[in-house]
């Protein structure tokens, strides 16, 4: 029955107009006599009434809904992220329209059609293309863009960033391994997308173990189960000479290494040593604790949030790139 009913229905049932049934959908009803208010909203919910969210853009011209993009919702940093977002913009009466692009390039530009089919107010995007070729039509809509967490070349100065230091924390890190008498800094990565965090923080350990005379190496899993990257891992080790500390470029990239410790009966830090990027609280109770590169993900999606609603309100036609720092918690697996 929803499908089907109309204003015009609910205004039959409750004897008034279409006008006054419209009014009080959208809030105007301070000069209207309570008793009929009071049959009107009885007639919407007897006849399950429920107005098009077209109805409502064409009389509002704001659908109070905005897009967020995340790269792979089933990653903490994802979750967190998203939840960062909504906490500020549910405040400001706005919806989320969450969607998971997976990490696709091709996923993403769907995704992205759909919001501006949807004539949402704005939106903010963990990318997976690496150029800002794929966001231009939300210039061309005049819908307000942030982009977060990942890099994008050639973005255009009204559009706002939120992003960590990954490649100066890691350049860190690298300087941090060489004080420590490492030797080898052995990096396991997940899949790429186009555009990913764990680009810059290869970048600031490459430099780092050139600059202090480390070796470095990357272990990529490409979506490869647990069975592989044990033998991948196996080979790798067993062909550097001297201390080696492995890195885990994304958070559940974790899980599978202290998997394969214990498969392997390695011990952190007796035979190698072990850092993780991302805020894993339990980490701490593990061993001794695991040394930890650490992102605030909800502060980034407070401040993208921040950012967007910052445009929405035309407060400013310049948006800025907010870089925030990442947090070394240095614990006893080093």
């Amino acid at each position: 029955m929803t499908q089907h009913t109309t204003i015009a229905d609910v205004a039959k049932a409750a004897g008034v107009s279409a006008t006054t049934v419209s009014r009080i959908l959208n809030g105007h009803y301070d000069k209207m006599r309570p008793a009929t208010r009071k049959r009107v909203e009885k007639a919407i919910n007897d006849l399950h009434f429920v107005p098009t969210a077209s109805a409502r853009l064409l009389r509002q011209n704001h659908s109070h809904v905005v897009g967020i993009l995340v790269g792979d919702i089933s990653n903490p940093f994802s979750s967190l992220l998203a939840k960062g977002i909504d906490d500020v913009l549910q405040q400001a009466g706005y919806d989320i329209l969450l969607m998971n692009t997976n990490n696709s390039r091709e996923n993403e530009s769907r995704a992205l059609q759909r919001l501006y089919q949807q004539r949402v107010d704005g939106i903010i995007v963990q990318p997976n293309s690496r150029y800002f070729n794929q966001f231009s039509s939300a210039i061309h809509h005049d819908i307000p863009l942030v982009i977060v967490d990942r890099e994008v070349d050639d973005q255009p100065s009204t559009v706002g960033k939120v992003t960590s230091a990954n490649r100066d924390a890691c350049y860190n890190l690298g300087k941090i391994l060489y004080q420590k008498n490492y030797q080898n800094i052995l990096t396991v990565s997940a899949r790429f997308a186009e555009t990913s965090g764990q680009i810059p923080r290869i970048a600031g350990l490459k430099v780092a173990a050139a600059d202090n005379g480390l070796s470095y190496h990357n272990i990529e899993t490409r979506g490869h189960d647990r069975n592989w990257l044990t033998k991948a891992f196996l080979q790798q080790l067993n062909e550097l000479k001297g201390k080696t500390a492995v890195v885990s470029l994304m958070g559940p990239i974790l899980f599978d290494l202290l998997a394969i410790f214990k498969e392997l009966n390695l011990s952190f830090p007796e035979d190698i040593g072990l850092v993780s990027f991302d805020d894993w609280e339990w980490s701490q109770y593990v061993a001794n604790g695991i040394f930890l590169l650490k992102q605030d993900m909800e502060l980034m999606g407070n401040l993208a949030a921040n950012k967007l609603l910052t445009q929405i309100n035309r407060a400013s036609t310049v948006s800025s790139t907010t870089l925030l720092p990442v947090e070394i918690v240095a614990r006893q697996s080093l």
